[in-house]
């Protein structure tokens, strides 16, 4: 869908954001940075190499969509480049007032605007925001008259953008398109960006759709279907497997095709039913009747889907099939329970 292979650098200003909980302060920048050939290329492949999901978002906010401020500078600047870097500064400072979480540490906050970027084969502008953060160690090697010197020194890895988005001049009555990475914020620091600064709600196409679907089946196979019926951990297994199967083989989802072929029997197919109105409640996920499946997020949300039996901290059973050739009993005389696992050749 998106295509940065031939982007480049229009403009660029960086601005120095401290953390606000720590007193730390905020240092502008006053004019852009204009840069020699070399280094822009190093910078298209830091800020845009780390982009390659077809996880979208939009723009949102809960009374009005021009209140969102991230929204109304991204416009502001498709509208008039000219407004470059009064905008930069107004972006800068919205960040700072969202960065009150001891968790989150100063750094250089990049606004670009960025020229040759396809969507959809279409030509359109797009706006990155970039911050680094960490600092790591590295060391210069240099040579002196009669050996070498080594010095150590603090530097930006230029192969880990810690956070990053970029919004395309596309889709703008919907909260423009946006794409976004953050691969600092877990716990109770994960709102920062994404939600706090940005306020981004998934783009409702086939990557969310697939997504939603996998999440709810996880959901109900190891929460609700325990709670309806006698099923063991292998059971579950094998019926979770059986529906990243469904996904993975299948071009196009149908919700009651689905059903049928991943959980069969029609009590449980009317329990799944009942359930998705309970999940899309609580979760304020939309399961679709009907979609074409992603295979992107099939491969990102497949780490979180795999069908393991974890037998206290001994060890882990991988089960990808065929419930006959697993069984579960007791051992009386020991206490204990087991598996019975079957098969015709060792690999």
């Amino acid at each position: 869908m998106i295509n940065l292979t031939d982007a480049r650098i229009d403009k660029l200003i960086v601005h120095k954001v401290g953390n606000k909980l720590h007193d730390e302060n905020i240092q502008f920048s006053k004019n852009e940075i204009f840069l020699e050939e070399e280094i822009s290329n190093v910078l298209l492949d830091y800020f845009l190499s780390p982009f390659k999901t077809e996880q979208y978002y939009h723009f949102y906010h809960e009374t009005d969509l021009k209140l969102n401020e991230v929204y109304s500078c991204a416009a502001e600047l498709f509208e008039d480049k000219t407004a470059f870097i009064n905008q930069s500064v107004h972006l800068a400072s919205l960040l700072y007032e969202k960065s009150d979480h001891p968790k989150i540490n100063k750094g250089e906050f990049y606004i670009v605007t960025l020229d040759n970027c396809y969507v959809n084969g279409e030509e359109v502008q797009a706006i990155g925001l970039f911050k680094s953060e960490l600092r790591e160690s590295f060391l210069k090697v240099y040579p002196t008259e009669e050996s070498f010197a080594i010095h150590c020194d603090e530097g930006i890895n230029i192969k880990k953008l810690d956070r990053g988005c970029i919004i395309f001049n596309t889709e703008k009555e919907n909260g423009f398109l946006v794409t976004m990475i953050d691969s600092l914020s877990k716990g109770t620091d994960a709102q920062y960006w994404k939600d706090e600064f940005l306020k981004i709600i998934p783009r409702k196409d086939n990557f969310y759709h697939t997504q939603n679907i996998m999440s709810f089946c996880k959901s109900y196979i190891q929460e609700q279907l325990p709670e309806e019926y006698e099923i063991t951990k292998a059971e579950q297994a094998i019926i979770l497997n059986k529906s990243v199967q469904f996904l993975k083989e299948k071009d196009a989802f149908d919700f009651n095709e689905f059903t049928q072929e991943v959980f069969e029997e029609p009590e449980i197919i009317q329990s799944v039913k009942n359930y998705r109105q309970d999940f899309e409640q609580q979760t304020n996920a939309h399961i679709s009747d009907e979609f074409d499946i992603s295979s992107q997020a099939i491969k990102k949300q497949a780490r979180v889907m795999k069908s393991v039996i974890k037998l206290d901290k001994n060890f882990h059973i991988y089960v990808h099939g065929k419930r006959q050739y697993i069984q579960k009993g007791y051992d009386e005389e020991k206490g204990l329970n087991y598996y019975q696992i079957y098969f015709k050749e060792e690999n």
